[in-house]
């Protein structure tokens, strides 16, 4: 196998069907944004998205993963900063997300919770994340806890995402990666396997039929309204 995955049972990987999701071979792989949530030169929620990363493209994704260093804090600066531009940028061009943060007194830390709070419901009628899928994952520093990735479902919610049912939680997460920054083969490993496999394969099922999924009556109530007013306002002007 031409990757980099040596904890990866050839074996058992098996390759994604795209005929079975309606996907012809020469249409574009799936558009995946990763977000991490440390700055630490040590991160682990850094390599976990890394290793994820490698997976994804295994599974023929095409990644881009955000760093999130010198990000500013929300609104000290306008959004035309270059890194918020980035970031949004990014998220537009998402088709599904990876979000992987550790837990710092039982929630997501800043660091990752500012990227999130960068991206708007709705700017200009343009919607960057509404209807895209979404994978969370979360390190640990002592023993399991899900306390983030439950919080990183109701943040994908909020944004109107396609959260997709398998997760992942690494438990003492300096234990599971060795001295070059690769996870170790473990049950861990193999459920990380599992999630970006899953997010993949739902990014194909969500991303062709989003317009319709997102299509909402609220939504064009309110056009209709805005449309309604801007004409009556024309003809009393």
């Amino acid at each position: 196998m031409a990757h980099d995955l040596p904890n990866l049972d050839p074996d058992a990987f098996k390759p994604i069907d795209l005929a079975a999701f309606g996907v012809t071979a020469d249409g574009h792989p799936p558009r995946i944004l990763i977000l991490y949530g440390s700055l630490r030169p040590e991160s682990y929620s850094r390599k976990l998205a890394l290793e994820a990363q490698r997976l994804l493209e295994l599974f023929g994704a095409d990644t881009r993963l955000f760093d999130p260093h010198d990000l500013p804090m929300l609104d000290s600066v306008p959004a035309t900063h270059p890194k918020v531009e980035a970031l949004r940028a990014l998220s537009l061009w998402s088709e599904g997300q990876v979000w992987v943060s550790p837990e710092r007194h039982g929630a997501p830390t800043a660091v990752f919770k500012n990227q999130i709070d960068w991206l708007p419901l709705e700017s200009a009628g343009v919607r960057p994340t509404q209807g895209r899928t979404l994978a969370v994952l979360q390190v640990c520093g002592g023993s399991q806890s899900f306390n983030v990735v439950n919080a990183l479902r109701l943040l994908g919610r909020w944004m109107r995402m396609v959260t997709i049912p398998n997760q992942s939680s690494v438990p003492k997460a300096w234990q599971e990666f060795d001295e070059a920054g690769r996870m170790k083969p473990s049950p861990y490993y193999d459920r990380v396997v599992d999630v970006m496999e899953e997010l993949v394969k739902f990014t194909l099922l969500v991303r062709a039929r989003k317009p319709h999924l997102s299509d909402r009556y609220s939504e064009r109530k309110g056009d209709l309204t805005a449309a309604r007013l801007a004409e009556a306002s024309g003809a009393n002007g």
